[in-house]
């Protein structure tokens, strides 16, 4: 029996292949839309099924989803008919251009009569320590005009708007329900994904890493951020949200757009980061830019470090608002303690993607991880040294003291002196002044990686609820203050911090180098001043009888109490009110 088998001609495959390539070529566009299109109607019926399941669970699937979509919408909408919108509206931006003078200043008017109306119906309702804040905040400001560098050429409108857009975050944030809900929701979602940085410590570390809480608990989450963060920047998503935010404050502000962008990235990045966003202009930047950039960085911290404070034990809502609340006033305080006397660079489009970029998801997972090695070093070496020196000159200055029947003369017992009218200015109540002012020392002369670690004791003792005196020494402060200080405290405004960002700088453009060590002393003043401001109006914004209300509004709705160290507080806070 003989079988024939029939091959085929040589090449036949390979023809068939390409045929197919080709194919496929000639109809990427609509084989890329189908599948988006299958993509998007199987993602919107999993989210329909999930909230016909389980709508309590599914509801932040649905918020994120519609929220993604709505800018999706819109940035597709700006992209096809943005010029086309921005010319019919031309009659009315010449209309606005030629009487812009007179609304300025009537808008302006309007905003200060309500917000002095508002400040005086809330005093009479809350209490005066509110106008110890505003007044606080406006001797800043003084502070800042009297000693610019150009007194007379700084611009209201940045100001103005800077100051504003601080007061309308702040409260949206801190005074509204919806506010507190929010933050309240994004405090535990943050800390929620902070904790899974416990499942890699403890497989490298073993069952007993938290014995060594610092460097096992608390670096690995620096490490952890770091990977997301630079996922997310491969992705283009801070690229996209950082353009979002320093349009609008560009818009309001009339700041440039490369100082815009700095100021909107220091809510995510470091100091160190954020020059990269802006690299190929530094070197055209003024002297007054340059000035801002640094002011921005110093008034603000990483996201990566605010998740190691969040993991001390800090406020993760306020830390939060605090970076969002601080690029603005980083913006105001700049440009005022130098204002702008040359004529700025437009960039129209800042890059979005530098050089190097990662080729995928993993690479940039790793090179984020391995940038994080750096980081976490700086901070363990910083952190030994700082405490060590502190404690060299904590037994000098107690041996000098002893000498003149002082032996309780420390570093830290000097700052509270010395910050102490700065404390009070703020918002702080008298009792709580002294401790406030040594954390805001510490920070300003140290590193706010100490500071908050003397913070987070406070806050443990607090909720242990121990005495409130030992020794006639204060153990722990209230609420209140710990809120403003939380927002003080939340800036690299410090002495190494000024090193390492003149270091970057300089490196980046060798031939400003000149103009970056000449403004670097007045933008770390600026950066802890506007910290400071930060500090001011959430001193008047938050009510902790007013968290105290939505707390146990959410609290007595549940058949078990969770939280019996807050129930108490807030059970306290309401008797003394009342009685």
């Amino acid at each position: 029996m003989v079988v024939l088998v029939v091959l085929p001609p040589d090449g036949w495959l390979e023809r068939k292949m390409e045929a197919f390539r080709l194919c496929l070529e000639e109809h990427k566009a609509q084989l890329y839309l189908t599948l988006c299109c299958v993509l998007a109607a199987g993602y919107v019926a999993m989210v329909m099924a999930a909230c016909i399941v389980n709508f309590q669970q599914a509801v932040t699937l649905l918020v994120i989803s519609l929220v993604t979509i709505f800018f999706l919408v819109w940035d597709w909408m700006m992209e096809r008919y943005g010029d086309q919108v921005w010319e019919k509206l031309s009659p009315i931006r010449e209309a606005l251009n030629r009487n812009w003078f007179k609304i300025r200043w009537i808008l302006v008017g309007l905003g200060l009569v309500l917000l002095l109306s508002w400040l005086v119906l809330d005093t009479a309702q809350q209490g005066t320590r509110q106008l110890v804040s505003f007044f606080g905040l406006l001797l800043l400001i003084f502070l800042m005009l009297l000693f610019s560098k150009h007194p007379f050429r700084w611009s209201g409108q940045t100001l103005v708007w800077g100051i504003g857009l601080q007061f309308i975050f702040g409260l949206l944030l801190l005074r509204t329900t919806f506010g507190l809900s929010g933050l309240e929701w994004l405090g535990k979602q943050v800390e929620k994904f902070l904790s899974f940085t416990h499942a890699g410590s403890k497989f490298v570390f073993g069952e007993s890493y938290m014995d060594h809480l610092f460097i096992f608990s608390l670096m690995p989450v620096v490490v952890f951020l770091s990977a997301v963060t630079s996922i997310l920047h491969y992705i283009g998503f801070i690229a996209w949200l950082i353009c979002k935010i320093g349009f609008i404050m560009q818009v309001t502000m009339g700041t440039s757009p490369a100082e815009s962008m700095a100021a909107a990235g220091n809510i995510f990045l470091g100091n160190i980061d954020v020059p990269l966003l802006i690299q190929p202009y530094i070197r055209k930047l003024t002297v007054s830019e340059i000035h801002a950039v640094m002011t921005g960085g110093f008034a603000s911290v990483s996201g990566t470090v605010l998740g190691a404070f969040v993991s001390m034990g800090v406020e993760a809502a306020h830390l939060l608002t605090a970076s969002l609340m601080s690029a603005p006033a980083s913006l105001a305080i700049a440009k005022m303690f130098w204002p702008e006397t040359e004529t700025s660079i437009t960039v129209s489009e800042l890059k979005k993607k530098s050089e190097g970029q990662c080729k995928n998801v993993l690479e940039a997972a790793s090179q984020g991880a391995h940038r994080a090695i750096q980081v976490v070093a700086a901070i363990v070496v910083n952190i030994i040294a700082f405490m060590a020196l502190l404690g060299f000159v904590d037994a000098v200055l107690s041996w000098l003291g002893g000498m003149f029947g002082c032996p309780q003369l420390t570093f830290s017992f000097i700052c509270s002196y010395i910050f102490m009218p700065l404390s009070f200015m703020m918002g702080v109540s008298w009792d709580d002044c002294f401790i406030v002012a040594e954390l805001i020392g510490i920070k300003t002369f140290l590193n706010e990686f100490v500071a908050y670690q003397k913070m987070s004791e406070l806050i443990k003792k607090r909720k242990a609820g121990g005495p409130e005196y030992v020794d006639n020494r204060k153990q722990y402060i209230s609420v209140h203050s710990e809120t403003i200080a939380t927002y003080a405290l939340c800036g690299f405004s410090n002495i190494a911090s000024l090193g390492m960002s003149t270091g970057v700088l300089s490196g980046m453009a060798p031939q400003r180098q000149a103009d970056i060590y000449s403004c670097g002393l007045r933008a770390l003043i600026a950066g802890s001043v506007s910290c400071f401001m930060t500090a001011c109006i959430a001193g008047m914004l938050y009510i902790p009888n007013l968290q105290c209300h939505h707390f146990l509004s959410m609290e007595f709705n549940n058949i078990n109490l969770t939280n019996t160290s807050n129930l108490l507080s807030c059970c306290t806070q309401l008797y003394n009110r009342c009685g």
